[in-house]
């Protein structure tokens, strides 16, 4: 089934998160993923985990059934991420401590999410997909 990709930066992502709100009720499944930047030199995220997980984050989501829409929200460069006071560390709906993370977005909430560690764990992104 369709997989709509939203991208937002630090900078555009109220925009962008007011819109995957209102799109939400029309999909099945909505997630958001919490990514490093890539690096301009490489074209590749600076941050490894990211870098592991992603190809299997989208495997998953794309076949996935029924409509399924994806917000990426770049956290920006190693040092912007780092720092303590960042927008989505302290974010009381987000929360968050490492990327990548995986958020089920459900009924204007988190419904469930994968931490750094664990988004790359097919069985788990299974689980997370499927809503239980």
């Amino acid at each position: 089934m369709p997989l709509k990709v939203l991208d937002a930066t630090i900078s555009s992502f109220d925009s962008v998160f007011e819109k995957f709100r209102e799109e939400a009720p029309k999909n099945k499944a909505n997630f958001i993923l919490f990514l490093a930047d890539k690096d301009p030199s490489t074209s590749l995220s600076w941050c490894p985990d990211c870098v592991r997980a992603e190809p299997v984050i989208y495997k998953k989501l794309e076949a996935a059934p029924g409509d399924v829409a994806l917000l990426r929200a770049y956290v920006g460069d190693k040092p912007t991420w780092r720092t303590p006071q960042h927008p989505w560390r302290v974010d009381s709906r987000f929360k968050i401590s490492g990327v990548p993370t995986l958020v089920r977005w459900e009924n204007d909430a988190v419904k469930g999410r994968l931490e750094d560690y664990e988004a790359h764990v097919e069985k788990k992104i299974d689980t997370l997909v499927s809503g239980n």
